[in-house]
Formats: C-alpha cells, structure tokens, sequence
C-alpha cells in the first residue's frame, strides 16, 4: 500500500528465520525441511493490500510453482488474525489458491509486538506442510496426530513459566511453533513433527503425487 508493506531485507530475514526454525537452530529438531527464495514480486494495490481475505481469489492468481513451491503473500491482516494457510490436501481440487498468507508487521523486525520474529510465518507453513495445532482435539485422541507433542486443552497465551491442561499427558508444549506463544517464547519442532511433514510431503506435495491423484 505505498509506503506500507515488507522491504526485501525483511522477506530475506524471513527466510532465515525459516531456516533457522526448520534447521533446529532455535532448539528442538532439525526437521530437514530448508527454504530458498526464488523471488519477490510486489503489486501496489491497497485494496488487496488491507483485505486479502476479501481479495484472495485474485491475488492468487500470481501464483507460481507446483505443488512442491510455497508461495507466501505478504499482506495486513490484524492483531486478531496474523496469518493463515491451506493444508497440503485442499490442493488437489483448488491448486490455484494454495499456499500462505501473513501480515507484514510479523516478519523479522516488524512492528507488530510480541510477534515480530517471524514466526507466525514458521507457524502457517507449519500447517502447509500439514502440521495441526499442538491443541488440535484437546486432551482427546488423537491431538495433533503426533505423538511426542504433549496433548493441550486451550492455546498458550503470552509467554507462561509453565502449564499443564491435560492430567497424565505432560506439560503443555507451550515452546513448540504450532501452538499460539508469542514469539519470543517459541522454539521447537518435534522429531514427530518432522516426520509428520517429510510424511505429508511425500503423499501431497510431491509432482508425482499430485499427478497420481488426479490421475
């Protein structure tokens, strides 16, 4: 929107911090899963600028890439909603609207407090590489479908010491990158986790998959 939006320091600082979280170098598991910007394009538009859930559609018509390319739109949402994602299973039937969206002011040195390391977009990639929440179902089986991430009633809030919501499953992973921390209190991945996403990888975002099921 003008003189609104990321500067091409902060998307590069982005793909750092992708790096850096995917790599392990935050704590937890090195999930083998590494990014490379293949480029940035900028469209002036302040009405898609300022409502992109409005404008999705046509926003993502720019989509580039297959199947195996993340496509990350670089917006302003709102302090209510710092991003979203498609999940690797919608692409079949809607290709053209994969991919992830995050506001601006949360990529590295952003002005969006508490959440201005970059991680909401560690977060919403999370789920494109087919990652639920850590809260995912509550203290109910299955979770999140992994099994070395405690199970969690309610979403962190802030950055607490320490809490346990589900009796017998552990403390809540209140440092992992799929629950709702802020930044400054994320972390991790789990070795679950990581194998849950070279999983899905293989079943939706591979070329050859996606041809097998459409084909």
């Amino acid at each position: 929107d003008g003189a609104l939006g990321a500067r091409d320091d902060m998307v590069r600082a982005q793909v750092a911090a992708l790096n850096s979280a995917y790599g392990g170098r935050y704590g937890g598991a090195d999930t083998g899963l590494r990014f490379r910007l293949d480029g940035i394009t900028r469209t002036e538009r302040p009405s898609w600028f300022r409502g992109p859930l409005t404008y999705e559609r046509p926003i993502k018509q720019m989509r580039r890439g297959g199947p195996e390319t993340l496509n990350l739109y670089v917006a302003q949402l709102g302090q209510l909603v710092l991003g979203y994602s498609t999940y690797p299973h919608w692409y079949r039937n809607e290709p053209q609207l994969d991919g992830v969206v995050i506001d601006w002011r949360t990529l590295p040195g952003g002005s969006l407090r508490n959440f201005d390391r970059g991680f909401t977009a560690v977060h919403e990639i999370g789920h494109w590489l087919g990652l639920l929440h850590t809260f995912e179902n509550g203290c109910e089986s299955p979770g999140d479908a992994v099994d070395d991430t405690p199970p969690e009633s309610q979403p962190t809030e802030g950055c607490p010491p320490a809490k346990d919501t589900c009796k017998g499953g552990g403390p809540d992973p209140i440092h992992n990158f799929m629950d709702y921390a802020q930044d400054r209190c994320m972390s991790e991945f789990t070795p679950g986790q990581a194998g849950r996403m070279h999983e899905i990888w293989a079943l939706y975002r591979t070329r050859e998959a996606t041809t097998t099921l459409n084909g």
